[in-house]
């Protein structure tokens, strides 16, 4: 077993089809043709068919959890990319750990955001009722 960014491969050759890895990952062909052409992944070229390595793989399982976690192409790029060049493992991990500061504290904005538009709401729906109460029985 090797790794490639920190997930175990299978140290042999196999590889993938785009339509394999889409239906592994549950996305589109082309999902996976946009990440290509944002240079997120990489395949190899036996004529027209794309191959697909366990290095890509692996970076399309990272590109999709942090789009689930809300991190736009630009930032999961930057920190994919960081664990094949200077500074390496460790300027990746303390890059994420800063990316996943700011994403938190922005979803905890959005989350009194929405505490207070919700308290709003339930307040005007009060005074509603009560206008449309007063109405009815006049």
């Amino acid at each position: 077993m090797g790794y490639v960014h920190n997930v175990p491969v299978p140290l042999d050759s196999h590889t993938w089809s785009i339509a394999e890895l889409a239906a592994e990952y549950d996305v589109t062909l082309r999902t996976i043709r946009f990440y290509e052409d944002r240079g997120l992944l990489t395949p190899e070229r036996r004529g027209t068919v794309r191959v697909y390595h366990p290095r890509d793989r692996v970076r399309l399982g990272l590109i999709l959890r942090g789009k689930r976690l809300g991190f736009s192409l630009d930032e999961i790029a930057t920190i994919v990319d960081m664990y094949d060049a200077e500074p390496g493992e460790e300027g990746q991990l303390v890059y994420l750990l800063d990316q996943i500061t700011t994403r938190r504290a922005e979803l905890e904005q959005r989350r009194q955001d929405i505490d207070e538009t919700l308290e709003e709401l339930a307040e005007v729906e009060r005074r509603c009722e009560a206008d449309l109460n007063t109405l009815r029985t006049r």
